[in-house]
């Protein structure tokens, strides 16, 4: 006998669709919770410190003036010293922009252009159509620029070199695989042309920097102007960083010319990079605040120094070293790192440390005087980013005839900064006590 297929119980399809739909927002929330727990996992990663090397201060054994001083430095940092160069001092945009301009327009091999700002605007755009023009000359230019740090770079400036054949890279774009890595960049700022001239400083490629630094909108900053031996020192570093990011070797003559005297000054490149590196250029800044015997005077775009420099600081001070320094005021284009900053000025003012801050403008020079014979600028910061995180380019600068003209340039910002003294920084009022206190907890990022 057959038995009629029984009809299925009424609202059973609609049951099913119900819990396929339970299911499916089941899957999403599970995907969501992933994705949250994957983005927290790479910050994390991201914002953990790198393991400290160096836990103690450098202990004081001789001064800057002695020649030990230098010898042991080439050690401390692995960077040779170069001897018979020049380097001509460039103060602000109207002097900076030109010059660099120029020895582009002057090239006849090689453009080798890193950086980690590169904004639209006028200044972009002139560099960009200068950089074009040696491309269709014939010139070999190669543009690298920090993925984070250009992010305002208006694509039509790429297109106008690339399509006269500049070489175009950014550094280290955001791609899974490189997600934890995304807090390492590039702050160095090169330009090398021919293989004989080279520029460093502070200045990035946008209109912040133009003017000579009269007001709020032209940020006050030094670059500089290099030849001699030392040249071949800032063509490798480039093609470090050139390197990893195109994966092409420079080598040749046109990027190693035969380099001659230039003239009389020692100078010494200084790298850090991550992953490893870094306590070269940490190491370097330590050791020239132990070898003051007079004066240090120090000029920072950002400046927040970690536990150990600060006792290294404090640590010249107790031998008797005045100790000068200059620090953007409310005008800082990051306003965080000045509150971290502000957080620690209390023991450095405790201990007799003079701090000042630039009042006409944006302040960006990176700038470490030791008394009247050495003098070190370029990218780095004294600040953990600089000296943890980022692939940065210092020269030191052996000579007392150099170190006057960069102690008269930081006297003039003086005389246009206002002195902050330990009275004033404890009557802040206590909402600012608390919110440097806050931007202080996170001095390892800044």
């Amino acid at each position: 006998m057959q038995f009629p297929l029984a009809a299925p119980p009424a609202g059973a399809a609609p049951l099913r669709s119900g819990r396929n739909q339970e299911r499916l927002v089941g899957g999403l929330k599970y995907a969501a919770v992933a994705l949250i727990a994957t983005l927290v996992t790479l910050l994390a990663v991201n914002s953990i410190p790198e393991t400290r090397a160096i836990r103690m201060i450098v202990p004081h054994h001789f001064y800057a003036a002695d020649p030990q001083f230098a010898r042991s430095m080439s050690n401390y940092s692995q960077g040779q010293i170069f001897g018979a160069n020049a380097v001509q001092t460039l103060v602000n945009g109207d002097e900076i922009f030109p010059a660099m301009l120029h020895s582009i327009r002057s090239a006849r091999l090689t453009v080798d252009l890193e950086t980690y700002i590169y904004w639209s605007g006028s200044v972009g755009y002139e560099f960009a159509a200068a950089l074009a023009t040696k491309a269709r000359e014939g010139v070999e230019v190669r543009v690298l620029v920090d993925w984070l740090g250009s992010l305002p770079f208006d694509e039509k400036l790429i297109r106008i070199m690339t399509s006269a054949g500049v070489q175009f890279q950014r550094y280290r774009p955001i791609s899974w695989y490189t997600l934890d890595r995304i807090n390492n960049r590039t702050h160095r700022k090169l330009l090398i042309v021919d293989g004989k001239v080279a520029f460093t400083g502070g200045v990035g490629i946008a209109d912040n920097w133009l003017g000579d630094a009269r007001n709020p909108n032209e940020w006050r900053d030094t670059h500089y102007q290099i030849e001699g031996p030392s040249v071949a020192a800032f063509q490798a570093a480039f093609a470090e960083n050139w390197f990893e990011a195109a994966g092409e070797t420079l080598q040749g003559e046109k990027f190693y010319p035969p380099l001659e005297a230039a003239g009389e000054l020692g100078a010494q490149l200084i790298l850090s990079s991550q992953p490893n590196g870094s306590e070269n250029m940490e190491l370097m800044m330590l050791a020239a605040i132990a070898a003051a015997k007079d004066h240090l005077r120090i000029g920072m775009a950002y400046f927040v120094p970690d536990d150990i420099a600060l006792q290294q600081i404090m640590d010249a001070r107790k031998r008797g070293v005045t100790v000068d320094v200059i620090v953007p005021n409310s005008l800082s284009d990051v306003p965080i790192v000045r509150k971290a900053s502000r957080h620690f000025w209390g023991k450095l003012l405790g201990a007799g440390v003079r701090i000042y801050e630039y009042q006409p403008t944006m302040y960006h020079p990176k700038l470490l005087i030791v008394d009247d014979v050495w003098t070190s600028f370029g990218s780095t910061n004294l600040d953990e980013r600089s000296l943890r995180l980022n692939d940065e380019a210092t020269l030191n600068v052996y000579g007392k005839q150099f170190a006057q003209t960069q102690i008269d340039l930081f006297n003039q910002d003086l005389k246009r900064s206002r002195e902050i003294s330990l009275a004033e920084w404890r009557s802040r009022p206590l909402v600012e006590k608390l919110s440097d206190w806050l931007a202080s907890r996170l001095h390892t990022q800044l």
